[in-house]
């Protein structure tokens, strides 16, 4: 012989079944009757005018006391959000500031240097203008005197020749003259 336990969740499922189908049953024969939809429908149009009412006392009572209402706290909570989201965009756009700003400091310290660069070469170009200059006017007056010089030596040159050429004269004139003896002059 099987003896068969009392099992009380399964006598509770079969229950739990038969009053759900019984309800069910209920809610069908209910919801297919017209008068019954007509009057939930007036029961749902005056549980709405009776909550927006409702809602417009406890607004009304509540901006007299000074107190949130839930649509306060909801575009406080929207408001709390939006900031959030525009700092966080402000964050960003600050990054991007700094990266900017570096990555520029870096360029602006690069064409400092090769500025300081160019200055230097400038001031050495300039120095060597100066030098330039100096030899060029050293050069001038060396020119000026080696003209000097070449004209005189040109002078000299002419002078010479005149002494050569006088020279000749006079030699000539010797070589012309009669030559006086000592004897002859006692004659």
């Amino acid at each position: 012989m099987s003896e068969k336990k009392y099992d009380p969740y399964e006598s509770f499922h079969k229950l739990s079944l038969l009053w759900e189908k019984q309800i069910n049953d209920f809610i069908y024969l209910w919801t297919n009757n017209n008068e019954f939809v007509k009057m939930s429908n007036f029961g749902t149009e005056v549980q709405t005018r009776y909550l927006e009412q409702l809602k417009k006392n406890q607004e009304a009572f509540a901006s007299v006391l000074n107190l949130p209402t839930k649509s306060d706290v909801t575009n406080v909570a929207n408001l709390t959000i939006q900031a959030e989201e525009k700092m966080e965009a402000l964050e960003e756009q600050i990054w991007d500031l700094q990266d900017s700003v570096k990555s520029q400091s870096k360029e602006i310290e690069s064409v400092v240097e090769v500025s300081k660069e160019i200055i230097k070469l400038t001031k050495q170009l300039k120095q060597d203008l100066v030098k330039s200059k100096k030899e060029l006017s050293d050069t001038k007056s060396l020119h000026a005197e080696l003209q000097e010089m070449k004209f005189e030596l040109l002078k000299l040159s002419n002078f010479k020749e005149e002494l050569d050429a006088i020279k000749g004269l006079i030699e000539k004139e010797k070589t012309e003259q009669p030559v006086f003896s000592s004897a002859g002059s006692s004659k």
